[in-house]
């Protein structure tokens, strides 16, 4: 397989898109063709139960610390980042890393932006774990994804 031309990486906070959400959820044990599930209200029920914390929402604060965080460690990586879109509930990051693995490239942005947060409010866990990591093998694909990042 060809080097990818960059990635669309999407994570969301702790406990606010939980298996049985009715945005629909990725079940990792699904299969690759239909990995998407319908909401399921008792599904949602169990996952509510096992948090070990409540939801996290960033506020416009923290929202900032994450970018800058993300900025910060793309610029030292030699990261060219292409489009950067920090909600309150979830992270979008378009970027090229040469040779890099997305699942490492999103542990290390994850791990940067919790260090900042964590200097500015102590809290248990910021994000969930994993989450979404699309390839983009094409100018056209690249600038959709850029598109959606930045005005979506």
């Amino acid at each position: 397989m060809a080097e990818p031309l960059a990635y669309f990486l999407t994570w969301t906070t702790y406990g606010t898109w939980l298996p049985g959400d009715a945005r629909r959820w990725v079940d990792k044990k699904g299969s690759a063709e239909a990995p998407y599930r319908q909401g399921d209200s008792e599904r949602l029920a169990v996952a509510r139960r096992r948090m070990k914390q409540a939801a996290v929402c960033l506020d416009a604060a923290s929202r900032q610390l994450v970018e800058a965080a993300i900025r910060e460690t793309c610029r030292y990586k030699g990261w060219p980042l292409h489009a950067l879109n920090v909600r309150s509930n979830h992270v979008h990051v378009v970027m090229t890393a040469q040779g890099e693995r997305p699942e490492r490239i999103m542990t290390s942005l994850k791990a940067w932006a919790s260090r900042r947060l964590n200097q500015a409010a102590r809290r248990g866990r910021w994000w969930t774990r994993h989450g979404s990591t699309r390839y983009i093998t094409s100018p056209a694909s690249l600038a959709q994804a850029v598109q959606y990042v930045v005005n979506q």
